[in-house]
């Protein structure tokens, strides 16, 4: 099992502060049958600046560590990076982390509204031929109060990643419902962790997984487990889901 969202490496944003946390989130990781982790820390948030070269250099550390410590686990590059109006002069320098260097890119939208350079922004990253990734969006206060702006932005190209611990009703019932909807209205393409640790914030892939057969059949896993495989190796994923798709009802756009 692959996870594409991460923040497993040690000391760099509000994930794992340690070499010792780094470890016991890869043993956990392993225990709930992930192979392989996208490392995706936050940049350009605020808080925390992660430049592409200062991943590949993490990722090439605890993947020695990892490989010392006997622990089963692949480490990939990645980035988390909070949209901006730098984005497309950040890739040109370099500064731009894609999902295991392919043309797939993480986009972190703000927590409680959409800037309204969002659109022009994914269109331009698009037409640098990345495709982006819309994480977490059941998360995000505008897009629960107004879903069609989400629909308008996966018409126009986006996709978007759903966290596990949403869908498991960790972050409360409303998103949990909300994520749900999400799945059916077939809006999301992907579901990672986003984990940050092995206590308040991990992974949960597993029970996710199983929530989603339940409710919606292996088959919709297998979309999910295998577009994240398409994006390791960078290829293209599959943008419609196994299902009648309920958009009207939805999002009362049409």
């Amino acid at each position: 099992m692959i996870d594409l969202h991460c923040h497993i490496l040690p000391g760099i944003d509000d994930g794992a502060q340690s070499d010792k946390e780094s470890l016991a989130m890869a043993r956990l990781a392993v225990q709930e049958g992930i192979t392989t982790i996208i490392a995706t820390p936050h940049h350009k948030n605020g808080r925390y600046f992660n430049s592409k070269q200062d991943v590949l250099v993490k990722v090439a550390e605890l993947n020695k560590l990892l490989t010392e410590e006997k622990i089963a686990l692949k480490i990939l590059p990645g980035q988390e990076s909070a949209i901006n109006g730098e984005m497309i002069e950040d890739f040109n320098n370099g500064q731009i982390m894609t999902l295991n260097d392919t043309n797939y890119v993480f986009v972190e939208l703000p927590s409680d509204h959409v800037p309204r350079y969002t659109e022009k922004m994914l269109f331009d990253l698009q037409l640098k031929g990345l495709i982006p990734i819309i994480v977490h969006p059941e998360r995000n206060r505008e897009i629960h109060e107004r879903p069609e702006m989400l629909y308008k932005l996966v018409e126009k190209g986006a996709l978007a990643q759903l966290t596990a611990g949403s869908i498991c009703g960790r972050f409360g019932k409303k998103i949990k419902s909300f994520s749900e909807q999400l799945i059916e209205a077939n809006l999301v393409h992907f579901i990672a962790s986003d984990a940050h640790n092995v206590t308040s914030r991990a992974f949960h892939l597993g029970q996710a997984n199983d929530l989603v057969e339940k409710q919606y059949g292996v088959d919709m896993v297998y979309l999910f487990t295998e577009n994240a495989e398409l994006v390791v190796e960078g290829l293209n994923v599959y943008k419609e889901q196994p299902q009648r798709v309920k958009r009207k009802k939805f999002l009362g756009i049409f």
